[in-house]
């Protein structure tokens, strides 16, 4: 389906980003009140493995275990704790089901996306390269590789997952379309935005706190006795496998491709091999006003960069160097630097007006003034090439490892496959031997380990960890090829003793004790500094150390204070003079006193006027996104359009056995 691939045009983080971003809206949402599934479970769902279903689509369990293995792999870096598995599993289900809610909605208003809004979709961003490296698709086979390797989906399921997404976003954008904000909360966004303040702060490390506080035994057992509960099943689970390994790589190292072969994949992906007509420019963009809120255009602007461009272009005529020229006066900032240049471009690629001119202008000519939406340009054609097919010869060094690498990934999981039901009947010794494989047998090992021969494989030690002893044999994919494995032990996870985590009581009974004490003695630094109106004195009486700041704002980070957001932000609403309460800055306790207040000059406002307005839009628009969101599930639950399997749900938060 993703042949309109294959037409130049602007994966792994597009991909990401795309998916996450749906991920992160959906978690924002599931914060609004309401329950964690809401107030209508049943709805006389009993499919098994469906978790609910959003007008005729289902949510299965697979797709919820894909989506909290996503959610946990950005989380934890790969390495899920079992314990966190039925959390992630519900918020999941919490996301795709809302998620699908959107979907629903907006496909209802006619919200549909084309191949085409896909293929623009995947063009644009950082990783529009990963795809279109020069402009080129990487081919359908690299594409469907991709996908799979990194995300474990079928194209199919990868463009399904994607278009949902666009037209969430369509549909979410409708909605937030009406939002504005008052002059009023802009400027005061402004000052906000703009406000510098200097000050003296006083500072009592934890540290420092920490050396004081020296726990007896009695105490630390105590305390564990009393916190028992933060270490129960704290050892995690760990268990005894035997596997064998089927390695893709050398199964394909084993296979031979026949010239037929080769002949025969390069006639069906031509399109892969096409290199398209491109053109190499320099310009020089002069921008021009967008219009306000009622459409309309300051045309005094617009004539003086006109008038600019005038100039530019009588400069050029006289033999003034285009890149030189570029570098002074281009409002490209991208290209500016390098004296107008810009990568190749294809036809599609680029406005109209830009294209026809830098297309139909000969090699080493300079356009007139051309507009276009963004303002006006003048273009210098630096090179020219037309389109071609590279022929075999070329493209055989990349078709052959390729068609190497498929014969041999095909190979192993027909391997994989034949010893799994081998295995099963005959028993893993059995069907080792019969192909010449060896068995691994594991120590105890946890979740985060890696197996010799496997590497970092999450889902496939996550799959390792949900299986139960004794099991049948069972087989599964790797990023080297695929594992026939058994669990043959299980060690449920344990409650260490006293004796066990000390050490690790000592440090948490410290870290306790010495911020209780650290909040204490930060108060009493407060209360002297007020009462005698002089910071420097009650510092010193408390044993504080005393710093300056420079000038800061609100993006600023401050020694031993940290970031100026949080408690730390009160410095902007004190006047000169004035002493703050206790502040939380870190690790640290901090009191501080404002020396100088530098506001936002009647300039400065004007030139902060359109960011402070766009952080506030957004600000609102994703509220007001959220709530309806929220408020679309719950009518959709009520209309029975949404049917969620309570049975299913509640399946969610078993565990692992360990037996």
């Amino acid at each position: 389906m993703l042949r309109f691939l294959q037409k130049p045009g602007p994966l792994k983080k597009i991909i990401l980003g795309s998916i996450l971003v749906v991920i992160c809206v959906m978690m924002v949402i599931t914060l609004v009140p309401g329950g964690l599934f809401g107030d209508y479970l049943g709805g006389g769902l009993t499919t098994q493995g469906v978790i609910a279903k959003v007008g005729d689509q289902e949510i299965g369990l697979q797709d919820v275990a894909q989506q909290a293995r996503l959610i946990g792999r950005q989380q934890f870096k790969g390495n899920i704790p079992p314990a966190i598995m039925p959390y992630l599993m519900q918020r999941a289900a919490q996301n795709l089901i809302t998620q699908k809610a959107v979907v629903y909605e907006a496909d209802k208003m006619g919200l549909g996306v084309s191949d085409e809004e896909l293929r623009e979709n995947l063009h644009q961003g950082d990783m529009g390269q990963v795809l279109f490296p020069d402009g080129n698709f990487i081919g359908q086979p690299a594409y469907e590789q991709m996908i799979s390797s990194q995300f474990n989906l079928s194209v199919a399921e990868f463009e399904r997952e994607i278009k949902a997404e666009i037209a969430q976003r369509k549909l979410l954008a409708a909605i937030s379309a009406p939002v504005t904000v008052s002059d009023k909360d802009i400027a005061e966004e402004v000052k906000k935005q703009d406000t510098k303040v200097k000050f003296d702060y006083a500072v009592l490390t934890l540290e420092d706190v920490q050396k004081q506080i020296k726990p007896t035994d009695a105490e630390l057992k105590a305390f564990y006795e009393q916190n028992k509960q933060l270490y129960a099943n704290s050892i995690p689970q760990k268990i005894k496998a035997r596997y064998i390994l089927i390695g893709t790589e050398k199964l394909a190292d084993q296979v031979s491709i026949t010239p037929a072969e080769l002949q025969q994949y390069y006639k069906a992906h031509q399109d892969d091999y096409r290199i398209p007509e491109t053109v190499t420019v320099r310009h020089i963009l002069i921008k021009i006003p967008t219009p306000d809120a009622n459409g309309k255009v300051d045309q005094k602007a617009v004539d003086a960069a006109h008038a600019k461009a005038e100039d530019i272009s009588k400069q050029l005529k006289a033999g003034a160097n285009f890149g030189d020229l570029a570098k002074k006066y281009s409002d490209d900032p991208g290209s500016a630097k390098d004296g107008g240049l810009l990568p190749p471009i294809t036809r599609g690629r680029t406005v109209p007006e830009f294209e026809q001119a830098a297309f139909s202008t000969p090699v080493g000519q300079t356009t007139g003034i051309i507009r276009t939406s963004y303002g006006f340009h003048i273009i210098h054609v630096e090179a020219k090439q037309e389109a071609r097919l590279k022929p075999l010869d070329e493209v055989q060094p990349q078709i052959g490892p390729l068609l190497k690498k498929q014969k041999g990934s095909a190979e192993a999981q027909s391997v994989a496959s034949a010893m799994e039901t081998r295995a099963r009947t005959a028993g893993m010794e059995k069907a080792a031997a019969e192909k010449g494989l060896a068995i691994t047998t594991t120590d105890l090992i946890t979740q985060s380990d890696q197996l010799p021969g496997v590497g970092s494989a999450p889902d496939f030690m996550s799959a390792l960890f949900s299986a139960r002893k004794n099991d049948p044999p069972a087989a599964a994919p790797t990023p080297m090829g695929y594992v026939i494995y058994q669990v043959t032990e299980i060690q449920p996870p344990q409650t260490p003793t006293f004796e066990q985590v000390r050490t690790k009581v000592q440090d948490q009974f410290r870290d306790q004790r010495a911020q209780a004490l650290l909040a204490q003695k930060t108060q009493e630094l407060s209360d002297r500094a007020h009462a005698d109106h002089d910071l420097s004195k009650a510092a010193k009486e408390v044993g504080a150390t005393v710093k300056t700041s420079d000038l800061v704002d609100r993006t600023s980070q401050v020694p031993d204070l940290g970031a100026m957001t949080g408690q730390a932000s009160i410095a902007f609403t004190l006047k000169t003079g004035e002493i703050s309460g206790p502040i939380q800055g870190g690790p640290n306790g901090v009191v501080l006193k404002v020396v100088e207040v530098q506001e936002s000059s009647p300039e400065q406002v004007k030139l902060g006027w359109d960011k402070a307005k766009e952080t506030l839009l957004q600000q609102k628009r994703d509220e007001y996104e959220g709530l309806y969101a929220e408020n679309l599930r719950t009518q959709l639950e009520k209309e029975g359009k949404i049917k969620i399997n309570k049975k299913e749900m509640d399946r969610l938060t078993s565990t692992s056995e360990g037996t």
